[in-house]
């Protein structure tokens, strides 16, 4: 099958967030599974930078945006059996950061509008594009706009994939001709309207052939106002198009045997100088505490969050009960940044709880993984999460999870249970910080009092398998579904 995939980020190119993991990683899984597979993002200035001596220029059009017509060129490079495409333009892309520049509708709106203009100049014209979030939600309305003009493009199926159904792409209703180029039409049938204003992303979930939720219980969410914000109605208007497919992870970028980015190498199945679970995740704990400034002691738990600290990631349930989750005789580390209330409540137990508790402010790729091989649990209390990497990676690195019974949280955590043994984590249902303590405290428990019981938790979490591989199948049989 030929699969466009369009997104506003990609690693190892550029990143901000999950999608740019997904963008990087299921393109690759889709093309070993047999796809022709492109890949479609903006030229960025710091993909121009590091990546622009290894493209070759394609060709260079205009493409009309409302009253404008706007220059727009097209690079292209191979890597890892993937073509990709950048559609260049400096004055939208020509800077600093990616996202949060007062013009973000209309630099997407070009980057949507381009992508389509430039279907011709592919190696192939796709069957199948797929979009990612907001930023490409008007590629499916340009799609079924032009293809009343351009019939060798009629035949092309959209899927849509909501990341975070949090950000919108919301703008007044003036921008729909003037800024969108779209005609009066899309707003007055309620296609793109959503109380007023121009929904982007309403548009992409009312035009697309099938909408992809980030986790199976994501999926589900999406029906109800507490998850959906403001888009349940919209949800399920279009339910008997969604999916819940779970992200999967770089298993190879993530192997606790091959990562040079922590101390010890160790592994389930130990060979010449891979370490054993057991002594890997000693001495990356000890490093851990000796970086971090914490008491070095291998008898004692050491709880990590990692995490943008913001009120939605669960941080108030942690503040509430800190000094309860502290009296357990655990040591904490916290990497990340966020709210300015969060900061200073970290920032004031450092003084509180010195040699157990650590914080650094802001985000440092080397200081998570040497959390993640070097930690003992991994708190995730978030309100909602759609997907989730954080507790993958905890587990691919022995490091036993607790997180709330939300998103994908819920699908790739199961509750330790006693009598049996099973489960590859801990977790909670209720957005309640006693919940939490409880089960913070049975984690506690069982690393002091049953070393084996913990021991097979962190053997069942590094045994799972979350690869691309599997899930570029379940995309597959939703690609062959909607174009059959």
């Amino acid at each position: 099958m030929k699969i466009l995939f369009a997104t506003s980020e990609a690693v190892p190119f550029c990143k901000t967030g999950g999608l740019a993991d997904v963008a990087g990683s299921l393109p690759q899984a889709l093309a070993k599974a047999g796809n022709d597979v492109e890949v479609i993002l903006p030229l960025y200035q710091r993909v121009a930078d590091n990546w622009k001596d290894k493209m070759s220029f394609v060709c260079s059009i205009e493409v009309p945006l409302g009253w404008r017509r706007v220059y727009c060129g097209l690079f292209r490079l191979e890597q890892e059996g993937v073509t990709w495409y950048f559609v260049d333009n400096e004055y939208y892309f020509k800077r600093d950061s990616l996202y949060g520049h007062y013009d973000d509708g209309e630099r997407f709106g070009f980057f949507s509008r381009a992508t389509v203009a430039l279907l011709n100049a592919l190696e192939f014209m796709p069957e199948v594009i797929h979009c990612n979030d907001w930023q490409t939600a008007l590629i499916p309305i340009y799609l079924k706009d032009e293809c009343v003009r351009w019939s060798e493009i009629r035949g092309i199926k959209t899927v849509f994939t909501v990341h975070n159904i949090e950000y919108q792409g919301r703008y007044g209703k003036e921008t729909l001709e003037d800024l969108f180029g779209l005609a009066p039409g899309w707003f007055t049938d309620g296609t793109i309207a959503m109380d007023g204003d121009v929904n982007l992303l309403k548009g992409a979930l009312m035009t697309c052939d099938a909408i992809t939720a980030v986790s199976p219980t994501y999926a589900q969410e999406l029906r109800y106002a507490y998850f959906a914000h403001g888009m349940e109605s919209v949800i399920r208007i279009n339910g008997g198009k969604v999916y819940g497919v779970l992200n999967g992870l770089d298993m190879a970028a993530y192997d606790p045997a091959a990562d040079k980015r922590i101390e010890a190498n160790y592994s389930l199945k130990p060979k010449k100088g891979i370490e054993t679970m057991e002594k890997g995740k000693a001495v990356n704990k000890q490093h851990l505490q000796e970086t971090m400034n914490l008491d070095v002691n291998p008898d004692v738990p050491v709880i990590g969050i990692i995490s943008r600290l913001v009120s939605h990631k669960g941080l108030d349930l942690v503040c509430q009960v800190f000094d309860e989750i502290l009296g357990l005789n655990c040591q904490f580390v916290v990497l990340g940044s966020g709210d300015w209330n969060y900061e200073q409540f970290f920032e004031a137990k450092l003084g509180q709880y010195q040699g157990r508790m650590a914080l650094y402010r802001g985000y440092n790729e080397a200081l998570a993984m040497k959390i993640y091989a070097g930690a003992d649990l991994l708190l995730m209390p978030s309100k909602s999460e759609p997907c989730g990497l954080a507790q993958m990676i905890a587990m691919r690195y022995g490091t036993v999870p607790i997180v709330r019974e939300t998103g994908g949280l819920k699908d790739t955590v199961h509750p330790y249970e006693a009598w049996c043994g099973a489960g590859n984590g801990f977790t909670f249902a209720d957005y309640s910080s006693h919940d939490m303590l409880y089960v913070i405290r049975q984690a506690v428990d069982l690393f002091y009092n049953n070393a084996p019981a913990f021991r097979k938790l962190q053997e069942a979490g590094m045994s799972e398998d979350f690869s691309w591989p599997r899930r570029a199948e379940e995309y597959n049989n939703i690609y062959q579904k909607i174009c059959s």
